[in-house]
């Protein structure tokens, strides 16, 4: 009997995992924004607690704090991210001709979008403030946009590659570049002092939200006429 590589893709849960899943991160998120929204003591004080020792480490480092606006600012920032899902989109409708798939994630992520921006707005929690800033940032702090929208377009881009059966190095390689993409936008947010820890917790949970939500409506309503399970083997060179 083929015994699968532990450093294949894994492959796709049952559908009743993949809704138990999507539970508990919507319930999840759900509970964070209450706290957050009702500004419940604990969780302020948390924030407050990782945030100012935080804050004096990036005035005393500029070196860091300067490498951190260029990661934050550059190579994770939401456009950069929107860029990359572009891409993603022309190459599913020219190369694969998968119409529906290129449709499905570009919808995603812009629903991303306008979720993020509408809960910023009925939130409306302020940033921290700091008499010596180090960067700046518009709009309300909760939940972070940087780190929603990279979990959402890497996980989404992770499952892209489950869906069409990349190779291991690939997806090794993928996952490297995710993990540390996602967790590291979400650092810099906190060390620049332009969120609280809870807002780039909660971007992770939303945008983790919406992956496993968006995969349940792929696998759920994926045309007939959609390309087959793999479509093409993405391998490496």
């Amino acid at each position: 009997m083929h015994t699968p590589s532990v450093d294949s893709p894994p492959r796709p849960s049952g559908h009743r995992g993949a809704v138990r899943s999507a539970a508990a991160l919507a319930a999840s998120s759900l509970l964070l924004l209450i706290l957050v929204a009702a500004e419940w003591g604990p969780l302020m004080e948390l924030d407050g607690d990782i945030a100012r020792p935080t804050h004096r480490w990036a005035v005393d480092g500029p070196g860091i704090t300067q490498t951190c606006r260029i990661l934050t600012d550059w190579v994770w920032d939401p456009w950069t991210m929107r860029v990359l899902c572009t891409a993603v989109v022309l190459w599913l409708m020219w190369r694969l001709r998968d119409w529906w798939t290129a449709l499905w994630l570009a919808a995603t992520v812009a629903l991303g979008t306008l979720v993020q921006q509408s809960l910023k707005a009925a939130v409306g929690r302020a940033r921290p403030v700091w008499p010596d800033p180090v960067d700046s940032a518009h709009y309300a702090a909760f939940p972070s946009g940087h780190a929603m929208t990279a979990t959402v377009v890497c996980g989404l881009l992770l499952w892209l590659l489950i869906h069409y059966g990349a190779g291991r190095t690939v997806w090794r390689t993928a996952v490297a570049v995710a993990v540390i993409s996602v967790a590291g936008v979400g650092l810099t947010r906190v060390w620049l002092g332009v969120h609280w820890a809870s807002d780039v917790v909660g971007g992770w949970l939303l945008g983790a939200t919406l992956v496993a939500l968006a995969v349940l409506v792929h696998r759920r309503w994926v045309p007939r006429t959609s390309p087959a399970l793999p479509t093409r083997r993405i391998t490496s060179p």
